[in-house]
């Protein structure tokens, strides 16, 4: 895994939010667990409310894991979806609003199938603790690009994960 660094201002994201076991219906990489569900609510509620979105950046979606202070073990998870905006104005009601702050990451690259083969895990087990980076905040973003994300089940499917470091 080869990451590029990179830093970002503010990040201004509307959406929507998911807190508990985004796996006790079904686990890993599924469309029928709670955080596909969340994907397919706010997808159809973005599409019927896109047009009232003021400063939207891009269809491109992002998908932000927060790990809460004394709950990195346990099974729930706060998970957010959405899009990003230029700036906050006339969010639709069905919407909340995330800013996440200005840092580098360290963005790498995965297709589908290193994906599933537990490349995420590889990226906190193996790959942070060898470069030496230290994380910068207790959250990752997974950002779905629209020209490379394809489906979870095309294996030429991309995702950037977004690492804030120090």
């Amino acid at each position: 895994m080869k990451p590029k660094i990179i830093e970002k201002k503010e990040i201004v994201l509307v959406g929507m939010d998911f807190y508990g076991n985004p796996y006790e219906k079904a686990g890993g990489w599924s469309e029928q667990n709670a955080i596909g569900e969340l994907w397919k609510k706010f997808s159809g509620v973005f599409e019927n409310k896109k047009s009232s979105i003021k400063h939207l950046v891009s269809d491109s979606g992002y998908e932000v894991w927060i790990d809460f202070e004394g709950e990195k073990d346990t099974k729930n998870k706060y998970i957010f979806v959405g899009v990003e905006v230029a700036k906050l104005e006339d969010v639709p009601l069905e919407f909340v609003a995330r800013i996440m702050p200005k840092t580098k990451y360290a963005v790498l690259a995965m297709k589908m199938p290193e994906i599933k083969a537990e490349g995420v895990k590889m990226l906190w087990s193996k790959w942070l603790p060898e470069t030496g980076l230290k994380t910068s905040f207790n959250y990752m973003i997974e950002y779905y690009d629209n020209q490379c994300f394809k489906g979870m089940d095309n294996p030429d499917s991309e995702i950037d994960f977004m690492v804030p470091i120090q």
